[in-house]
C-alpha cells in the first residue's frame, strides 16, 4: 500500500509529550509543512519560550535557541539582525507572550522585526499550573480565580492580534484555530502567509492559534475542542487583521 500521509522532514520522529487533545501537536506539524514547503529547514532557527512550548529543540529538526520567559522575540530579534539569512521564528504561548512577555512582542512588531512569531493561546498557563493567564476568558475558572474570572477586578482578556494590528510595524497579523478540517486549512494558509513575509523580507509576521487545553481545562478532548469553537471565537474572531485577505 502506498503511504499518502508521513512526517513532515522537519520534525524529528519522537513521542510528544502534550497532553491528549492538546492542539500543540498539531500546530507544529503546520509550521514542520511550511519549512518543508518553503526548503528552509537547513538555515531554520527557531526560538523556545518557556510553558508547553519549551521543548521546541526535541520536535524540530532544525536550530533552536532556549529564550528566558517571554523574551523570545527579544532573542529572536538579536539572532535574526546576526544572522539576517536565516528564517527565525519563536513559538510562545499566552502566559509567556501576553504576560511576562508584553514589552518585548509589542516593541519587537512596533519595529518591525524581520521575524515570524507562532503564539498559541489556550486561555491558561499550561505548564505551570493553571493559573490565570491574561487571555483566559470571562468567568473561566483557574487555579488563582477558583470562582471564575471577574473582569471588574481582573479585567478583560487581552486580544494580542488586535493589538499588534495597530502597530505601524507589523506586516502580517491572523488568528487562526485548529479545532476542525476546515479550520485547520485555513489555518495552513495565513502560516504560509506569514512564512513568505519573512522570506521576501517583507517584515514582521505574527499567527494567533487558538488551542484547546483539556488537562487545565477539565474537559474530556472532545469537551475542550467545542469550547474552542463555541467560547474562544467568538471572542477571539479568525481571520487576517493586516496584511492581506483570507
Amino acid at each position: 500500500m502506498k503511504q499518502t500521509f508521513k512526517r513532515p522532514k522537519a520534525l524529528v520522529d519522537i513521542p510528544s509529550h502534550f497532553c491528549p487533545g492538546c492542539h500543540h501537536g498539531i500546530i507544529h506539524r503546520l509550521v514542520a509543512e511550511c519549512i518543508d514547503l518553503y526548503g528552509v529547514r537547513e538555515k531554520t532557527i527557531g526560538v523556545a519560550s518557556v510553558g508547553c512550548s519549551v521543548f521546541l529543540y526535541d520536535y524540530f529538526n532544525a536550530d533552536v535557541v532556549e529564550a528566558p520567559h517571554g523574551r523570545a522575540p527579544a532573542v529572536a530579534t538579536g539572532v535574526k539582525r546576526a544572522r539576517p539569512d536565516n528564517f527565525v521564528f519563536t513559538y510562545q504561548g499566552d502566559g509567556d507572550l501576553a504576560a511576562i512577555g508584553t514589552a518585548e512582542i509589542i516593541h519587537a512588531a512596533n519595529r518591525g522585526e524581520q521575524i515570524t512569531v507562532i503564539f498559541v493561546n489556550n486561555t491558561v498557563f499550561g505548564m505551570t499550573g493553571g493559573q490565570m493567564a491574561p487571555t483566559t476568558m470571562s468567568g473561566q475558572e483557574t487555579t488563582t480565580t477558583p470562582f471564575g474570572r471577574d473582569l471588574k477586578t481582573n479585567g478583560f482578556p487581552i486580544k494580542m492580534s488586535e493589538l499588534l494590528t495597530e502597530l505601524p510595524g507589523s506586516t502580517f497579523v491572523a488568528r487562526a484555530a485548529v479545532n476542525n478540517s476546515k479550520n485547520l486549512m485555513k489555518a495552513k494558509k495565513l502560516l504560509k502567509r506569514a512564512f513568505e513575509v519573512q522570506i521576501n523580507g517583507e517584515g514582521f509576521s505574527f499567527v494567533e492559534f487558538l488551542s484547546a487545553c483539556p488537562t487545565n481545562w477539565k474537559m474530556t478532548p472532545k469537551q475542550a475542542t467545542e469550547r474552542v469553537q463555541e467560547e474562544m471565537i467568538p471572542y477571539f474572531p479568525l481571520g487576517v487583521f493586516k496584511g492581506g485577505q483570507e
